[in-house]
């Protein structure tokens, strides 16, 4: 197995931790800046208030987005294992 084929196995993964990560995230940090604008407008500093909806966000997202992040978890996976042979012989 030459370098270049672990690097780029190395740089799939990464890309795809990437992706899932961002997919996650962001939602909740969309509405995290959303309530710390509203926050600001208004002068109430309660954190629970701005918790909450990030919470809810992220656990919405990961509910409408869990087959696509395990399909594409899956696709990794099933991909490395076909390679298996072409790298071993």
């Amino acid at each position: 197995m030459s370098p270049e084929v672990v690097v780029d196995l190395f740089r799939q993964a990464q890309y795809l931790i990437v992706v899932i990560v961002v997919a996650i995230i962001g939602p909740g940090l969309i509405v995290g800046l959303v309530v710390a604008i509203f926050q600001a407008a208004t002068q109430i500093n309660e954190q629970t208030l701005s918790f909450l909806p990030r919470l809810i966000a992220t656990l919405l997202t990961m509910s409408f987005a869990g087959h696509w992040i395990l399909q594409e978890l899956m696709d990794l996976t099933t991909d490395i294992f076909t390679r298996i042979p072409i790298l071993i012989g």
